[in-house]
């Protein structure tokens, strides 16, 4: 249920035979991407575009490339709404930029937004890009552990959905660390809580959600969560119990009518 709620669509559990099968590695090309996207601009669309893209005159060539990127991703995202472009074209402005600030806007917004990617081939993408922009982040501040929790993150909803548990434990192996600085900061314990579950560790998963929970009585992802653990755990009654309290904090009727189907299953 969490997973349909805060991934989106989910991959379909794999048989014995596709399992031993060596994975065979899916690319996304933003660049060709682009090329298709333009295909479908009209006329005066294609003109604006052309303009932004051969902004970069002689001079400080840097500076104009920032601009003419942010211009970019700004034109992907509020003309055409086609979000890899902007993601891109955003990504490469703060690269050249190197400010904190953009870099970890750039990291966390293509973050939240491949949690719920079901392409495989744009997943990793959008992971590599993301990790790349965090790691970045973090030669500016290293001891900022709001960039640790969202680089870990990125190896438990990105990297851990392809490349299975080794990827997963890279990003809580990261999250112990930070934990262990600050039992505290309940973002990490969500995100290990998170981890577990998806690794099949769900007794660690219970314990990291329930501290979540307590701390923040309405946070719906750790009830989700937690409600998921306890059902895949077989305790039928925790499970339909925090399903009905997540149920209550969605206020969302296609997610009711999702978790009043799975309550019936697990009755």
């Amino acid at each position: 249920m969490a997973s349909l709620f805060f991934f989106g669509r989910t991959v379909a559990t794999k048989s014995k035979e596709e399992a031993i099968k060596p994975p065979t590695a899916k690319t996304f090309d933003i660049q060709q991407l682009i090329e298709q996207e333009k295909k479908q601009l009209t006329p005066s669309q294609s003109i604006t575009l052309g303009k932004l893209e051969n902004s970069v005159k002689r001079g400080d060539i840097s500076t104009q490339q920032i601009a003419a990127n942010s211009q970019l991703a700004n034109f992907w995202k509020d003309s055409i709404h086609s979000f890899e472009p902007y993601a891109w074209y955003l990504s490469e402005a703060a690269k050249l930029d190197k400010s904190e600030k953009n870099l970890t806007f750039a990291a966390q917004l293509i973050l939240a937004n491949l949690r719920g990617e079901p392409d495989e081939a744009k997943l990793g993408w959008k992971t590599d890009l993301a990790i790349e922009l965090f790691e970045k982040a973090i030669e500016l501040n290293p001891a900022n552990d709001d960039l640790k929790i969202g680089l870990a993150s990125c190896y438990v909803f990105g990297k851990g959905r392809t490349g299975g548990p080794q990827e997963t434990m890279k990003g809580i192996t990261q999250l112990l660390d930070v934990v262990k600085r600050d039992s505290a900061n309940m973002k990490a314990q969500l995100v290990l809580g998170i981890g577990g579950f998806v690794s099949g560790q769900y007794d660690k998963a219970i314990d990291r959600l329930q501290k979540v929970v307590m701390t923040q009585p309405d946070n719906l992802e750790a009830i989700a969560f937690l409600a998921d653990t306890y059902a895949a755990k077989g305790n039928k009654a925790e499970a339909i119990k925090w399903y009905l309290v997540s149920k209550r904090l969605a206020g969302n009727p296609d997610y009711s009518k999702e978790v009043d189907e799975r309550i019936k299953q697990l009755q």
